[in-house]
């Protein structure tokens, strides 16, 4: 059984789910899954045979994932966080996943086909337990003695990188669930950064404070393991607030009101490439940069980014140095420590390192991605600044986004 807890996810997904409880409890979604890598050969992990061939195996660890429920002692931990109200962990105490309401399908090219259609409040918690599933059924299966020397020979060496002169000060955070090697390494990953690198002991804040392990988004191991949980906000909540909101163009803008509603300026961390970088600042006006404590770079140039960020904020007399900037996309650790030299001292920092840390043992890994396109039966999409990473069956829709935004298509 590869998830045994339904803690076993993002904490983003539960901060959104609260809002989805007091806010949009009749949304009805869907959301689709896809495979960015060429078919892969289950004998070499490179480009080869597709992941149909697995599609059993997924449905039957899917149902097992279904059979689960929240313990009392989860629900306790849940309760403990601050910005997590208690009748939203009352709800949690009722909750179940609902098998019905995915279906996993091979499908003639070879490939698997995953459709999670149903009431958002009651398929929110499936994206990142499904995304490990595949990750997990595909290695057991392709790499069945796996080079565990190689991964802790690894791990090794970007921790001496992270000890580096003039680094105390850097700290990363685990973002690695949905694309991790397996359970059991995802553990030890965080067992051995906490003791090597130290860990930050406040949770909530966006960096935590102390060692240089942040924390992790993955609710279950930060229970476990004492480190922080960290999360605010995914694509999916600003998408579904383009079908939930008063006006296409208003939706960022009603999606970080709904979202203040609900904290009170507590998770203040907004998401800024749903619609491309210069979208987002057209409408993090000044009462935005004031509120939310920072943003989060998840498409795009991190470095460009990171610059109109910190110009944005000095435009708005906001002093950038009050503020975070959180860097999450597809990072390495020199990639995290080039970013940390270029702005180091000119604003607050965090890194969120995820298939780097948790599913590098020398093979390819799987970049998989499950994604919201559609809320109350009307198509929605982000557009980012990393075109690759759009997700959207149609095109018409997506030409009336670019236009509604004012985003030039790029390729």
């Amino acid at each position: 059984m590869i998830i045994s807890s339904l803690l076993d996810t993002d904490l983003y997904k539960f901060t959104m789910m609260q809002v989805v409880l007091h806010q949009f409890p009749g949304a009805q979604v869907e959301y689709r899954f896809k495979c960015r890598n060429p078919a892969l050969d289950p004998e070499t992990g490179q480009s080869g045979r597709p992941l149909a061939v697995y599609a059993s195996e997924i449905r039957d660890e899917i149902r097992l994932l279904c059979n689960l429920h929240f313990q009392d002692a989860e629900l306790a931990y849940l309760r403990s966080m601050r910005f997590i109200k208690s009748d939203f962990v009352d709800f949690l105490g009722l909750f179940r996943l609902n098998e019905k309401y995915v279906t996993v399908s091979a499908l003639p090219s070879g490939e698997i086909d995953i459709a999670i259609r149903g009431p958002w409040l009651h398929t929110i918690l499936f994206e990142i337990p499904v995304l490990a599933i595949v990750n997990e059924v595909y290695f057991r299966n392709t790499q069945r003695l796996p080079d565990l020397l190689e991964g802790r020979r690894r791990l090794d060496v970007k921790i001496g990188q992270l000890r580096g002169e003039g680094l105390s000060d850097l700290k990363i955070a685990d973002y690695g669930t949905r694309r991790r090697f397996s359970n059991a390494w995802h553990e030890e990953v965080l067992r051995v950064l906490s003791a090597r690198l130290g860990t930050g002991h406040s949770p909530g804040h966006a960096a935590g404070v102390g060692g240089q392990l942040a924390g992790t988004s993955n609710v279950l191991y930060a229970m476990k393991l004492g480190l922080v949980p960290l999360g605010t906000m995914a694509h999916e909540y600003l998408q579904a607030c383009q079908a939930l909101g008063p006006r296409l163009r208003d939706s960022q803008i009603y999606a970080f009101e709904s979202w203040a509603k609900e904290y009170r300026g507590d998770l203040g961390i907004a998401l800024s490439d749903v619609y491309g970088m210069s979208a987002f600042l057209r409408d993090f006006d000044l009462f935005f940069c004031k509120l939310f404590d920072g943003a989060r770079h998840d498409s795009g140039d991190p470095f460009e980014w990171g610059e109109r960020m910190l110009a944005h904020y000095s435009r708005n007399r906001v002093d950038p140095r009050t503020k975070t900037l959180i860097f999450s996309d597809a990072l390495t650790v020199p990639r995290t420590i080039e970013l940390y030299h270029r702005f180091q001292g000119r604003c607050q920092l965090a890194f969120g390192i995820g298939t780097n840390l948790t599913n590098d043992l020398g093979y390819e890994p799987l970049q998989i991605v499950i994604k919201m396109v559609r809320c109350n039966g009307q198509p929605v999409a982000k557009l980012s600044d990393t075109p690759s990473k759009n997700m959207c069956d149609d095109e018409k829709y997506l030409a009336y986004l670019r236009q509604v935004f004012d985003i030039e298509q790029t390729s």
